[in-house]
């Protein structure tokens, strides 16, 4: 297994949190990570320059389905491969392009054999197989690449679920059988996860983890989370597979979650994490800070001269007052966007980090604690 190696250096006995270091060809990841959301090989209103100098971010996610419509895989390798097109040297993540696909309504038809789609930039058909998508990230040159899977949305029946598992299933063997005849012959290629499916349905998540382990992936991810359930399902279903997956082995639970929900993924043996919240409610005026959400469009912030967030370092909160960052919100001003994303990534950056300072020290329960009692305090 020479794509990715999890070094685990610290566990939480109480919970089952743990800190560790992702081995890449990109650089060494420090883990638990939260993951910012490039989807067009881009996080919207950020440079790569700001993700390193200022996040210091290790890892980026990049979306498979949204650059195999343009510009296209091969364009990319062309071009020298993802990391050169987006002037990256840290590590890339891909999504299989699943999700969106089957978020696609009307315009997708599901076989055995993958999903036949038509694009909704020009409405050209296109299929994708567990072989085609991992053909695309071998050519973006990922270094973690997802298996193709079916999500589907909340709520599912039982019975659609088990169908949805199997399928997953057989994909998740065909897409890593290519993926390693491919590496064989190709110097370099990235780790390929499949993805532990089974929507809210415990037996279900339990079978398709079960499953997946038999074909002794480098890592695994928990999908169809995030889909409209309830949180606390989320969390249940997380719970009800991390125990059948590898210990050695780095897990990723996508698509979530908010700031204060980011300990609890952790708490369940979760590793890697990515959300579009922080960049798209950045865009909407929504910030996330120390001591709970704010709305920067609201008249009482017109002339306040505070930062957004005392307790934040990045450079929008040591620079620009509340007042300065409502005006440019409501002029529609793009300086807006860049400030508010390079804010909200760096609050979940600082909880990531410090959640894994916990873990080092020995004290998560009690950080894990405290972040219940303040999310309970802003509920009330």
């Amino acid at each position: 297994m020479a794509g990715i190696r999890l070094e685990v250096v610290a566990r939480c006995p109480v919970t089952g949190a743990r800190a560790g270091l992702l081995h890449t060809r990109h650089g060494i990841v420090e883990t638990p990570v939260f993951m910012p959301v490039g989807t067009q090989g881009s996080v919207k209103g950020l440079s790569p320059r700001d993700l390193i100098e200022q996040l210091d971010v290790p890892i980026l996610l990049a979306n498979t389905y949204h650059l195999f419509l343009r510009p296209g895989p091969e364009v990319i390798r062309r071009l020298g491969g993802l990391h050169r097109f987006m002037g990256w040297p840290r590590a890339i993540l891909t999504d299989s392009g699943g999700f969106q696909v089957f978020s696609l309504a009307g315009l997708r038809k599901v076989t055995d054999e993958g999903v036949h789609f038509r694009s909704h930039l020009d409405g050209d058909a296109h299929l994708f197989t567990p072989e085609s998508t991992v053909d695309a990230q071998l050519a973006f040159g990922s270094d973690i690449l997802m298996a193709l899977d079916e999500c589907l949305a909340y709520p599912a029946s039982h019975e659609a679920a088990r169908t949805s598992v199997e399928l997953t299933v057989g994909w998740a063997r065909a897409a890593l059988a290519h993926h390693r005849e491919r590496a064989s012959e190709e110097e370099g290629a990235g780790a390929l996860f499949p993805i532990v499916q089974g929507s809210v349905y415990a037996d279900l998540r339990r079978q398709c983890a079960a499953e997946l382990v038999e074909l002794e992936a480098e890592g695994y991810a928990i999908g169809g989370l995030s889909v409209g359930e309830p949180r606390s399902l989320s969390l249940e279903m997380v719970e009800a597979t991390v125990p059948l997956l590898p210990p050695d082995r780095p897990r990723y639970v996508m698509g979530v979650g908010r700031p204060e929900e980011l300990p609890e993924y952790v708490a369940r043996g979760t590793d890697m994490m990515d959300c579009v919240l922080p960049s798209r409610n950045a865009r909407n005026g929504c910030l996330f800070t120390s001591q709970g959400k704010l709305s920067i469009k609201q008249a009482q912030y017109k002339d306040d001269p505070r930062s957004i967030d005392e307790a934040c370092p990045c450079y929008a909160c040591r620079t620009f007052s509340r007042a300065y960052l409502r005006h440019l919100f409501l002029a529609g001003e793009m300086l807006f966007a860049t400030l508010a994303t390079l804010h909200n990534l760096q609050r979940y950056c600082d909880v990531m980090r410090g959640i894994r300072r916990s873990i080092l020290a020995g004290e998560f329960p009690a950080y894990l604690s405290a972040v219940r009692s303040r999310a309970f305090q802003e509920e009330s």
